[in-house]
């Protein structure tokens, strides 16, 4: 990845929280939980930006810091499913904001030597420092068109 595609992921990553609030302005307690499209509800999304967004906060950690990273992997799916329920959104877009912004702090810190670090994924195998910011750059703003979607405006 060169330094170019680089700043591009970096802004992306950076204007995910705002694209998720955007896609869920004005949305009512009723559109919180349904789906158009039979995805997940716009609450479900929320929470798991909230989980998968801490989880990806100890995941850059782990690959700075630690010597032979290890990064493990958890069920979405399952978080999805079973901690979402009726709980309020707001308290999970702020730990998504937050989560994002520290970890933009350190991206910000990131030397040319810190982008070529790879560690292990107990599911995928090889994971580094660019597949890191690949994956996230583009995490919200997909479920921001999901959020969308499943409220029927896109």
């Amino acid at each position: 990845m060169d330094a170019k595609e680089r700043a591009r992921l970096i802004s992306q990553y950076r204007d995910g929280y705002q694209v998720v609030v955007e896609a869920l302005d004005g949305v009512t307690e009723e559109e919180l939980d349904r789906s158009a499209t039979g995805e997940w509800t716009p609450r479900q999304i929320a929470h798991h930006l909230a989980d998968s967004e801490m989880m990806s906060a100890i995941r850059i950690r782990r690959l700075l810091a630690e010597p032979e990273p290890v990064i493990y992997g958890y069920d979405e799916k399952g978080f999805a499913e079973r901690l979402t329920s009726d709980r309020p959104i707001q308290p999970s877009l702020e730990a998504m904001r937050w989560a994002r912004e520290t970890c933009s702090q350190l991206l910000d810190r990131m030397t040319e030597d810190d982008w070529r670090i790879v560690g292990r994924h107990t599911e995928s195998g090889p994971y580094g420092t660019e597949d890191w910011l690949r994956i996230y750059a583009a995490h919200a703003h997909d479920h921001a068109d999901q959020i969308k979607r499943g409220r029927g405006q896109a």
